[in-house]
């Protein structure tokens, strides 16, 4: 039988100028039934050991216990939330920096059946312009599912590794779509002083490591002393810690009235709110309007998000930008996108994918520092300045998307199975992409990994000198920093790559040396001259050169020559699962090395001494989707260290029987 979700849809696209159906389209997709064909469907065919992301409903959260359940363990994130700055040396002088932040709500995958550590899958929306998102919340849940979510750990992994906060979500559902007034009362109970499922909820977000939680109560049939409950409910939430954002939906009154602003109806939720996402009707009046009632009481106007629905048109909705970023004047309240993974649902491939994300996140131009265009959509890097979080030393990054059609280590392919793993992800370019010059074309590369799945490809015919912009950092660098640089260009002879830094003034450069034409390079050069000195730039120079392809592997700056790192210990394979005659899926735990390490990585260790990658976390507990085995068959497997600097530990063996 045909959902009401789809049958919703249906309705939607054909009457889009009911704007009673804009209102209608948020609250419908905490169900999840219509994400793209491209997203990875493996729960039906996946092993009993798959992990799943947690869901629950109010009732069975209160029975959860992470020392009983077996997934627990796999769906904790380790990676700490990093700082960010702004760029010393900005993109757009349009855009505006400390004023509007831009919420991101997401839903990556069914509410149920959704693999917690990544999946034998390239297409994946790999989320990779977090300099511009500040809050990406999980979203998602169903009545006939879990209506309260908590984020994959590796959506949280990449996120704090870029600095972004990641929000749980609460989906109170109306009741034409199933939602049950009594499963919000579930929700707010008291026990004496205490609200019960409030502290499972901080007990999840502490376990899992994620920030806080978006409470979308969109239940009707309430009436004021259930919306007093709730106001006391997010108090007691907030009181924790965790960052709460509240959905314009529930009023004071105890009804479902969608205010598309900040109104003395829903104010007592703002009020005890980190934040509030507004619906989508809101005017240029309102949205003043609501501004200067939240500095009346005391609050950032920027705490408010109006609310821009993309999930069915992207970068071809209609949005009133003057509204939110008034040309000349400070930015009026924050923006909140309503599932930006469109560039990826909507895309046919990988590489549209990616040409739709840039489009969306830069603009038409391709490139956040020129965002003129007669289009409307000029991309969010024409109104808000990127952060970096390149803030300590050392920072290494491989240009590794977290997902790709192979996976390489230090230049060799060892594995050539699809994937996708947000957890590995690195750091990518702040600037995607400035180009000072002409002639020179980059790009991410799936075909050429150097580690991870993709590497960064520079084309073109070089006419005269052609800066690529990357990395905005903020490093202090000491007698002992270096540079490291692993290059391929497919011509012998002089590489004509420089490396270019700046320390805030003029740029200085780092010729790479020669090219041997195959194979990759690895080059490294003490930074002693620059002690004391703030990096605040990280780029190339590609010299004048005719036709040209250079693959870059990896880019970092030490703080001193990559150490050794310890192994983990106590390597255990706690289940396993013969998913056919030649495949076992299998769940392995560890203890922590002393020093956390970047990642760990499992590899399989072959009859001929060679290796073959099946993932990595930085986690304690890593899910094996497939390891080629024989029945009857013993394998070896091994387990080791990461550091930040890509620096391995010696493996860890034990044997899979």
């Amino acid at each position: 039988m045909e959902s009401p979700q789809r049958r919703y849809r249906t309705d939607w696209s054909e009457h889009h100028c009911e704007r009673v159906a804009t209102r209608r389209h948020f609250l419908i997709l905490g169900g999840t039934a219509a994400l793209s064909t491209l997203l990875p469907q493996t729960a039906a065919a996946a092993p009993a050991a798959q992990p799943y992301a947690s869901y629950w409903h109010p009732s069975t959260l209160l029975n959860w216990n992470p020392s009983t359940d077996p997934d627990a363990r796999y769906n904790r994130s380790t990676v700490p939330l990093a700082k960010r700055v702004v760029p010393a040396r900005r993109a757009n002088a349009h855009a505006h920096a400390g004023e509007a932040r831009v919420q991101a709500l997401v839903a990556y995958a069914p509410t149920s059946g959704n693999p917690a550590q990544g999946s034998l899958d390239v297409n994946y929306y790999a989320t990779n312009y977090w300099q511009y998102i500040d809050e990406l919340v999980f979203w998602g849940g169903s009545a006939s599912e879990g209506l309260i979510l908590a984020p994959n750990p590796t959506v949280t992994d990449a996120a704090h590794r870029n600095g972004v906060r990641v929000i749980g979500n609460v989906f109170l559902p109306p009741t034409v779509y199933g939602g049950q007034l009594q499963w919000v009362r579930d929700l707010v109970q008291r026990n004496g002083d205490r609200f019960p499922v409030a502290d499972k909820m901080i007990q999840v977000a502490r376990h899992h490591g994620f920030d806080g939680w978006f409470l979308n109560q969109e239940t009707s049939g309430g009436d004021a002393a259930l919306a007093e409950q709730m106001r006391d409910f997010v108090t007691y939430l907030k009181a924790s810690g965790l960052r709460i954002i509240w959905y314009d939906a529930m009023t004071k009154s105890g009804s479902v009235s969608w205010q598309n602003a900040l109104t003395a109806q829903n104010q007592m939720f703002f009020e005890r709110s980190d934040e509030m996402f507004l619906n989508f009707w809101w005017s240029a009046n309102g949205l003043n309007n609501s501004a200067a009632l939240a500095k009346q009481l005391g609050r950032d106007p920027y705490d408010l998000a109006a609310g821009v629905d993309v999930e069915s048109s992207g970068y071809n909705t209609n949005v009133g930008w003057s509204s939110v970023f008034p040309e000349g004047k400070p930015h009026t309240v924050s923006l909140g996108f309503y599932r930006p993974e469109w560039t990826f649902k909507s895309s046919s491939s990988v590489a549209d994918f990616y040409a739709r994300d840039n489009r969306f996140w830069v603009g038409p131009n391709g490139d956040p520092s020129n965002t003129v265009s007669v289009a409307s959509w000029k991309g969010i890097a024409h109104y808000v300045t990127e952060l970096t979080p390149i803030t300590t030393l050392p920072f290494v990054t491989n240009f590794n998307t977290g997902h790709g059609r192979k996976f390489a280590v230090g230049g060799q392919v060892l594995s050539t199975s699809p994937w996708n793993n947000l957890s590995l992800q690195d750091v990518l370019p702040t600037w995607r992409w400035t180009v000072e010059g002409r002639g020179l074309t980059p790009s991410l590369d799936f075909d050429n990994p150097y580690d991870g799945g993709t590497s960064l490809k520079l084309t073109g015919d070089v006419t005269a000198a052609a800066d690529l912009r990357l990395f905005a950092a903020n490093l202090k660098l000491s007698a002992a920093s270096r540079l490291e640089l692993v290059f391929h260009s497919v011509v012998a002879g002089p590489s004509r790559l420089q490396v270019v830094l700046r320390f805030g003034g003029a740029p200085i450069t780092i010729p790479v040396g020669q090219s041997k034409g195959s194979g990759w390079q690895r080059v490294t050069v003490p930074l002693t001259g620059h002690a004391g000195k703030e990096l605040t730039e990280i780029g190339l120079r590609v010299l004048p050169s005719g036709p040209f392809t250079v693959y870059v592997g990896r880019l970092g700056v030490h703080d001193s020559a990559p150490q050794p790192v310890q192994s983990p210990s106590n390597v255990k394979i706690e289940q396993v699962s013969q998913t056919n005659a030649t495949t076992a899926a299998v769940r392995l735990t560890w203890t922590h090395a002393a020093t956390p390490p970047r990642q760990y990585r499992v590899y399989r260790r072959n009859s001929d001494g060679t290796r073959t990658f099946l993932g990595g976390t930085p986690n304690d507990a890593y899910f094996v989707p497939a390891v080629a085995k024989a029945a009857g068959e013993t394998v070896t497997l091994e387990v080791l260290s990461v550091s930040e600097a890509f620096a391995a530990s010696a493996p860890v063996v034990v044997a899979l029987t």
